[in-house]
């Protein structure tokens, strides 16, 4: 749920409220009890740092292959030849 926050026009109350998207906005300051209360906008409460917040950080990366070095020769399927 998301947190709103809200201000009194008349006496300056601020304060935040926890509630659905569903719920009705509020317009009754809880401190003086007039009907001039208003929503602000605010800056968002989170955000999104770390692992595990997009697709390929839930993934293991795979391991990378071996190289293996091997010196090239024409002759290597031959067997020696003894003279």
């Amino acid at each position: 749920m998301p947190i709103y926050e809200y201000q009194c026009s008349d006496c300056n109350y601020r304060f935040d409220n926890l509630q659905k998207l569903s719920d009705p906005i509020l317009t009754k300051c809880p401190k003086c009890e007039k009907e001039t209360l208003k929503k602000l906008i605010s800056a968002a409460g989170f955000q999104l740092k770390g692992t595990g917040w997009y697709a390929t950080d839930f993934k293991t990366p795979a391991p990378a292959p071996i190289e293996t070095k091997t010196e090239s020769s024409p002759n290597i399927d031959k067997p020696p030849t003894l003279t």
